[in-house]
């Protein structure tokens, strides 16, 4: 297969686009997907959709695609770097929903989604460890489901409230990257709970990064909660996003220069509310590379 700076030319530009899980259009008061591209299509480049294979595709979603809509498939229900997870029901299932979507790539949060064999409903997620050794299994799973599934494979930076392991996120995803000779969806809301979580300035990190694998930008709100006694800051996916991360949004505008697709995770919140984190995340992509292959 060609190298990632050969096939990464090939990938669509998608702009601006939104996330949805199954389920999520059902919940009250959630972003309605069709309205928000009749109204604001700017906004609507594209639908990531949040994949378990046991659940499939809820209603929106298929009325989407069934407008020929763009769409991305960000799975929620393999652990990469277990090669006990590639078995051939879960393969097949998946090659089925890359048949019905027509996905640009694959992407997920690159994580633990299990514990033990894989279940029902599990959606645990969980980090990775932070190891070299670890580095290299995960790249190993990212080439497995790119040759498997002949679609580009874009690894996730997870949240969470504990880290593991001697390297620093950034510098771990980096391996990964270059191992897997892959690009990265990397997730600005999580980078900057992890960086706070470890005592860092939101960018650390970033300079040393190879900012050209970065193909797809998350952006997400968080908010402040207490687990037994624990303050922690919670990515929640409201439209209330975290300065930390607007700060890594503006570090990545003018270097990401192979950035093809920005997703605002707000999908269980009204339109309304939203409008003000979309508008800003358009002016902060204003004159960078991503907003220069939109002009067409």
């Amino acid at each position: 297969m060609s190298s990632f700076e050969a096939r990464v030319r090939g990938l669509p530009h998608l702009g601006i686009g939104v996330s949805t899980e199954y389920g999520a259009a059902g919940s009250p008061g959630s972003l309605d997907v069709a309205a928000l591209r009749r109204k604001h299509p700017e906004f609507a480049g594209f639908l990531e959709v949040g994949l378990e294979t046991v659940k499939g595709l809820d209603g929106p979603t298929q009325a989407w695609r069934a407008a020929g809509l763009p769409t991305t498939y960000h799975f929620l229900d393999v652990n990469l770097d277990e090669p006990e997870d590639f078995d051939a029901p879960w393969l097949d299932a998946v090659r089925g929903f890359i048949a019905a979507l027509d996905p640009a790539w694959l992407c997920g949060d690159a994580g633990l989604w299990h514990f033990g064999p894989r279940d029902r409903g599990h959606m645990l997620l969980l980090p990775p460890i932070l190891s070299d050794d670890a580095a290299t299994a995960m790249a190993e799973g990212i080439v497995r489901l790119r040759e498997e599934t002949g679609r580009e494979v874009l690894p996730e930076n997870p949240p969470g409230h504990v880290f593991l392991g001697d390297l620093h996120l950034l510098d771990f995803f980096a391996r990964v990257c270059e191992r897997a000779d892959t690009g990265l969806l990397l997730d600005a809301a999580h980078l900057a709970l992890y960086q706070r979580t470890l005592g860092h300035a939101p960018t650390t990190g970033l300079d040393g990064f190879p900012l050209d694998r970065v193909v797809e930008v998350h952006v997400a709100g968080a908010g402040h909660a207490e687990v037994d006694g624990l303050a922690i800051v919670e990515d929640d996916h409201t439209p209330a996003v975290l300065p930390d991360t607007w700060t890594i949004l503006e570090a990545l505008a003018p270097r990401a220069t192979e950035l093809r697709a920005v997703v605002f995770e707000c999908e269980r919140n009204p339109l309304d509310d939203c409008l003000p984190g979309f508008r800003r995340i358009a002016a902060t992509l204003a004159g960078s590379p991503f907003a220069r292959r939109s002009a067409p």
